[in-house]
């Protein structure tokens, strides 16, 4: 194992720092940081809305986000102090262990990663910006620290996940669904919470607190950091989970035992994936989404908006999103109020509704907010051309909006009670396996159809109201780019309810994880069970209930957790629109007029940017499935040949379990640094190539990657649904149909829960990376760039080639499948 892991950083921090440090040798120190300022205004504290000051409004912000961490933190301790038994507790340790352990390699791997991305700032805020050594180093202190916040809040996800786990399954033995459905809504709402809540103070902190001159580019330090900590933390979270979940769930087909079988030494492996992947990665790109976005709508504010409107537009960006932890906190409590009237003591329920009402709620008091308090900052705030209160109010709400209306359109193609779920559990009664994943396709398709024509709708609203006389508050020369602008708060208005968003998404790994804690603790066959819980926690256990009101819930987990997707990659491709013309806006002030003249859409250099980058998605969406497919077949290479399944029904054995969560780890890694170096030449090579050609391999990548996440979420979670339709409400596992329905799972398990989810961290990487690529390369002299382009474009095709050829399961297999029993030695074959 720790081989491997020294293999891995050693290529880690060979490739990419030597090609870092080659391009700071090529390259000139000429520098336009004149031009390119990033530079925050500093009128700050004599900008006043209704009388109150600009800089006491947001640290009034600053203490709300503290209240709402505090929050976050005592809902924590409400999930901790819940009863559990301890069969059940012991289970979710083991769990929590291995997390942990997966987390902290993780950050290892995360460490030679930002040394390559060091040098690069270095090179670019030393050399060409001439910044001073000092504010250089703050610059990679705040890089540092967005690093932390993702792997902080990853941590605490996977924390209060596996205490929420156990407490999920013992609160089912009550007989009643309602705690079922409250305990990991809690656990999602202490997420959302706190995940929002550090983002803010952190920014919060870095713009009231940090020297004025330093300010922008360590917000540009901040989200390089959070991007690419979400990166690592997203691509090989979707990877790992997903080789221990098809390693898992195969076993149910080949040796015919139930889901969750404690001799199966995949079912541990599956539970700490279920956290890594539908955990750690959701939320540390939740926590890098909102750093991200807000980074790039106050870059277009600092580079396009005329001087005078900046410090406001700034602050009320801040303020509406302060706002979305009060309205997220009313909408909570509200919420749970209309949910215990009507569920607390019912035997049955609805789970998926309650959410749905969380979700509408939110959106409707979020709209109401946005324009309250936009009336009050800017109706009368002197200056803004009239109106500009409730045409940037309905500008946002047109995201918040959407926020709720993809859910709705999502649950229509994922939720187990839709027609195309039924159509898919239908086709697979008569057809097999082979139709489960021909109408699993139709779904993802319809579904990629519909939301994509929504999010054109919402956007194309947000453009005509843009036109509406908001054009003065632009610069010189940029009043045809408030569209552009609008763009970028429809991205913002997706994240106007973030904490609920957050909460129903991370709803699913507990609903998940409660069902495999139930069957690992063996709970029904302690000695006594029923005086024993009766005399310790005052109840009799209903286990019959227990298990079906489980399995019905995790049916919603699954809902709920596709609802979340396309929400996030929505706001990674608007959002990253806003960032890619500010390099476009860049690219106009260091070349004027010839940069709208070489921007036209039919011009030779920007089709073949568009051609590559959908070659890119393609790529990608291979690599990470490669990554899954080897690593699975490993996985269920040492489970066939260590699963015990002549002894008595026992405890999980811990050993066996481990040695499955390292062949997850070591593949999750390994295709990890194949993918990452591919990514970071590529952005290089490109924008030195040519920056037009750059910019349209960046809306590429965002277009190509919005809809093939789209469709490869909504296809497996319609997938998922149909296997939980078959064993929860038709109860026909172990039969033909039921077969049929988990091959269509294991194929949707990589679409929906690595391919398409790690879309987004890589779009906002490239993209927020793109903006330091674009100025170091068009700064240097042109034939160097090319040579240089030329030399990552050739290191790119070697991890390519390595991404498929050196992950085959060929060239992993051979030397192992005569000792198939010895994990070590799999382990050594695996990784070299």
């Amino acid at each position: 194992m720790s081989s491997g892991i020294g293999f891995l950083r050693k290529r880690l921090l060979g490739v990419p720092a030597l090609t870092a440090m080659a391009l700071m040798w090529a390259c000139t120190a000429r520098a336009w940081a004149d031009e390119s300022s990033l530079n925050l205004p500093n009128d700050f504290d004599t900008v006043t809305f209704g009388g109150i000051n600009g800089v006491l409004m947001l640290k009034v912000g600053l203490a709300v986000c503290v209240l709402g961490g505090l929050f976050g933190l005592w809902q924590y301790t409400q999930v901790k102090n819940l009863p559990a038994h301890k069969s059940m507790l012991e289970i979710s340790a083991v769990i929590y262990e291995t997390c942990k352990t997966y987390l902290f390699q993780q950050g290892k791997f995360l460490a030679g990663l930002w040394v390559a991305i060091a040098i690069c700032m270095t090179y670019y805020f030393l050399v060409l910006r001439s910044m001073p050594f000092g504010n250089v180093v703050i610059v990679l202190i705040m890089s540092i620290v967005g690093i932390l916040g993702s792997c902080g809040v990853a941590w605490f996800g996977i924390r209060i996940n596996t205490l929420a786990n156990s407490r999920t399954a013992f609160s089912s033995l009550r007989g009643k669904p309602f705690p079922v459905y409250a305990i990991p809504l809690q656990s999602g709402m202490s997420i959302g919470m706190l995940l929002v809540c550090v983002e803010l103070i952190m920014m919060l902190i870095i713009m009231l607190f940090l020297p004025r001159d330093v300010v922008g580019p360590s917000f540009i330090g901040f989200a390089i950091g959070e991007s690419l900590g979400a990166s690592v933390l997203r691509i090989c979270g979707g990877i790992f989970t997903k080789i221990a979940d098809i390693g898992s769930d195969l076993m149910k087909i080949v040796f015919n035992i139930k889901e969750d079988d404690a001799r199966n030494p995949g079912v541990i492996a599956d539970c700490t994936g279920d956290n890594a992947g539908d955990s750690v990665g959701p939320t540390a790109d939740g926590f890098e989404t909102y750093g991200v976005t807000g980074v790039a709508l106050i870059v277009f504010i600092v580079l396009a908006f005329a001087p005078q409107y900046q410090s406001a537009m700034i602050i009320w960006i801040f303020v509406m999103r302060i706002l979305m932890i009060v309205t997220s906190l009313v909408s909570f409590f509200i919420n749970d109020f209309l949910a215990k009237g009507k569920y607390a003591n019912a035997d049955k329920m609805d789970f998926e509704g309650p959410l749905t009402v969380l979700v509408w709620l939110t959106s409707l008091i979020s709209i109401a907010v946005t324009y309250g308090v936009s009336y009050f900052m800017l109706a009368d705030f002197s200056g803004v051309p009239e109106g500009t209160w409730w045409k940037l109010a309905s500008i946002i709400s047109c995201g918040t909006l959407a926020a709720a209306v993809i859910p709705e359109l999502t649950k229509v193609f994922t939720s187990a009670s839709s027609a195309h779920v039924a159509e898919i559990v239908s086709s697979s009664r008569e057809g097999g396996a082979s139709l489960t994943i021909l109408s699993g396709m139709v779904a993802g398709n319809f579904s990629a159809f519909w939301m994509g024509i929504t999010i054109a709708i919402l956007m194309g609203v947000a453009y005509m109201v843009s036109l509406l006389g908001l054009s003065p508050l632009m610069g010189e020369g940029f009043a045809t780019y408030i569209s552009v602008f609008a763009f970028g708060l429809v991205a913002f208005g997706f994240l106007g309810m973030g904490p609920v968003t957050i909460a129903v998404d991370s709803y699913g790994p507990v609903t998940d994880n409660a069902q495999s804690v139930y069957e690992l603790s063996l709970i029904e066959q302690v000695p006594d069970v029923h005086n024993v819980i009766e005399k310790e926690f005052g109840f009799k256990p209903d286990f019959d209930h227990a298990k079906h009101f489980l399995e019905e819930n995790d049916g919603a987990g699954n809902t709920f957790k596709a609802t979340a997707k396309p929400v996030l990659i929505g706001t990674a491709v608007v959002g990253a629109t806003t960032m890619i013309f500010s390099i476009i806006l860049l690219l106009k002030k260091k070349f004027g007029i010839e940069a709208d003249t070489s921007l036209n859409l039919v011009a030779p250099m920007n089709i073949l940017g568009l051609a590559c980058g959908g070659a890119v998605v393609s790529w990608f969406c291979g690599a990470s499935m490669q990554a899954v497919t080897t690593g699975a077949y490993r996985a269920v290479e040492f489970i066939k040949a260590n699963i015990k399944l002549d002894m008595e029904t026992t405890k999980a054995n811990v050993d066996d379990s481990r040695k499955v969560v390292q062949i997850c780890t070591e593949f999750a890694q390994k295709g990890m640094i194949n993918i990452f170096i591919v990514i970071f030449c590529l952005a290089l090579s490109f924008a030195m190539l040519n920056p037009y050609f750059f910019v349209a391999y960046l809306m590429s990548i965002a277009l190509f990657g919005l809809f093939n996440a789209i469709y490869m979420a909504n296809a497996g979670g319609s997938w998922d649904n149909a296997k939980k339709v078959v064993e929860v409400e038709l109860k026909e596992k172990g039969t033909p149909l039921h077969a049929a329905t988990v091959v269509g799972d294991t194929v949707g398990d990589p679409y929906k829960d690595t391919s398409s989810v790690a879309l987004n961290p890589i779009i906002k990487f490239t993209t927020l990376f793109g903006l330091l690529a674009v100025e170091i390369a068009v700064d240097m002299d042109q034939g160097v760039a090319h040579v240089l382009s030329l030399v990552f474009f050739l290191i790119a095709l070697v991890f390519v080639w390595r991404s498929f050829y050196a992950m085959r399961i060929g060239s992993t297999s051979s030397s192992a499948s005569a000792s198939s029993a010895s994990p070590e030695k799999e382990m050594a074959a695996a990784t070299h």
